[in-house]
């Protein structure tokens, strides 16, 4: 069976069957009560959700992982990309990276900016 991705600029969501073990803690909402999966850092923007019926848990021991927990169907947000809908289940949050080239023909990576 697939994997379930949904891509909204430089975020990519993976659809995965739980959270894997390990200690998670609960995000805080931001001032507008929203969930910020990720802020632009470029432009501001937030990819965001809203509600009671979702939260977004980071490991204390690793900043870059991240999930989102949804329990009843939820859009997210953001003021340069159309809203997508995602059922409820657990999400793992990625960065989207991309090819840069290096000095004398090397590539490495780099995150992408919204």
């Amino acid at each position: 069976m697939a994997t379930k991705t949904y891509r909204q600029g430089d975020i990519l969501l993976v659809k995965v069957d739980g959270l894997p073990d390990g200690e998670f803690r609960e995000a805080s909402r931001d001032s507008r009560g929203r969930w910020i999966v990720a802020e632009g850092e470029v432009t501001g923007h937030a990819h965001a959700l809203e509600g009671e019926d979702v939260r977004i848990l980071e490991d204390p021991a690793d900043i870059d992982r991240r999930f989102i927990e949804i329990m009843t169907a939820n859009g997210l947000t953001h003021d340069e990309h159309d809203t997508i809908m995602l059922d409820p289940g657990v999400y793992e949050i990625r960065r989207q990276r991309e090819y840069e080239p290096g000095p004398a023909g090397q590539w490495g990576t780099r995150q992408v900016t919204d």
